[in-house]
């Protein structure tokens, strides 16, 4: 019996993990677009949930080992003034967990990767096509090579070939503000505005909340310093965000508070990358016979709740558990589907709310915005942890 995981990122990586721990039966094979293991994107924040995921795996350490655990989150507005500040180290006493830890996207997929020894992983193979036949799965590359086999699961991001194939009603949708990324790559020296911000430092991450922008900056490990920067957008793919270098990311950010125009001057151009955000509204099913869509092919979510890659972990823990109480494997799609749908649905939904709010342009509404988000008692962020890892693996 085998299965073919399409894509070998994030989510594909640890599906892959997950289904040799619990099916070792079951042979594995990986298929994967890009020519080489490029990670996209630069750094993440994964959250108690993924951590207990990777937990469920064994492999718990070894991630952490690679990561940076944050020892508190703030948000805070264009001045520097503290609008939320959630303890993580408090929440991970109380919870017995880690509530959020950074790490670099591709030293996270090289301890994946790690751990997949013997399962062959082929690039620069695209998958555009497939048809379902009574006792398996034809797939066709880009390349117009073809491969058979017994069962799919596709882990090929947000523009899915198999979720277009599947759910052609699903199209992606537009959040209506742009982003660019980018890691430092070395300890950004000049970190006086730091000493200025009630509890922020390298050992903690935050999210400062402009007028119609944000800008995230989050340790790594080795003094590194992750950051993103979002700035409302009326139109999709414009022209002109696209061509945006440093002096128009400062021009247009550093007017914040320090030392977020420091962090933008020290990092290299080319460590820079820029996208739309968008997602797609969530669907109401995963499970088609054969073929079972994972991750961003299943859900993808904007990033302003942090759950896209820690609910792809979460989803390959879970399906290999499935896996293992179900002897038929469509069945046990169709498990998974049923244990994954109120909850990714929730993630997505409540992800784009929040993204609208933390995006609100009008000064009047940003101020109530902040006043009232002030007043959050602390036990609401440990409250939001322990709803994270209500999730049975």
């Amino acid at each position: 019996m085998k299965i073919t995981i399409i894509g070998a990122g994030i989510a594909g990586l640890t599906t892959a993990i997950a289904l040799r721990k619990y099916r070792p039966d079951i042979e594995l094979e990986i298929f994967e677009g890009s020519p080489e293991l490029r990670p996209v994107g630069a750094g993440l924040v994964l959250a108690a949930n993924a951590v207990m995921a990777f937990d469920s795996l064994g492999i718990k350490d070894t991630v952490l080992a690679v990561g940076n655990v944050l020892e508190h989150f703030e948000i805070l507005d264009a001045t520097g003034r503290v609008i939320t500040h959630n303890d993580n180290l408090a929440i991970n006493r109380d919870l017995q967990t880690i509530s959020n830890f950074s790490v670099h996207r591709a030293d996270l997929q090289q301890v994946l990767l790690a751990q997949l020894p013997g399962v062959p992983v082929q690039l620069d193979k695209k998958a555009s096509d497939f048809w379902q036949e009574a006792d398996g799965v034809r797939i066709r590359f880009a390349d117009g090579t073809e491969t058979r086999t017994d069962y799919v699961v596709a882990t090929d991001g947000i523009h899915s070939a198999f979720r277009h194939q599947l759910l052609p009603q699903s199209k992606t949708r537009y959040a209506g503000y742009t982003c660019w990324r980018g890691v430092t790559e070395a300890e950004v020296q000049d970190l006086s505005g730091f000493k200025n911000l009630t509890g922020l430092g390298l050992t903690g991450a935050s999210e400062t909340w402009g007028p119609g922008k944000r800008f995230g900056i989050v340790p790594l490990r080795d003094g590194r310093v992750y950051w993103f920067a979002c700035l409302n957008a009326a139109k999709q793919r414009d022209e002109r965000m696209a061509a945006f270098s440093k002096t128009e990311l400062l021009a247009t950010f550093g007017d914040l508070h320090a030392p977020i125009a420091d962090i933008i001057k020290a990092t290299q151009p080319t460590k820079i990358l820029w996208n739309d955000i968008i997602d797609f509204a969530p669907v109401q099913q995963f499970a088609f016979g054969r073929v079972l869509l994972l991750g961003d092919a299943a859900h993808a979510t904007t990033p302003n709740m942090g759950q896209g890659a820690c609910q792809a972990i979460e989803g390959a823990a879970i399906l290999g558990k499935t896996l293992a109480e179900q002897g038929d494997i469509a069945t046990a799609f169709q498990a998974f589907e049923q244990k994954r749908l109120k909850r990714t649905t929730m993630v997505v939904n409540r992800s784009w709310q929040l993204g609208k709010l933390a995006q609100l342009e009008n000064p009047l509404l940003a101020g109530l915005r902040n006043f009232f988000f002030r007043r959050i008692p602390d036990s609401m962020n440990e409250r939001q942890v322990r709803e994270l890892i209500d999730v049975e693996f």
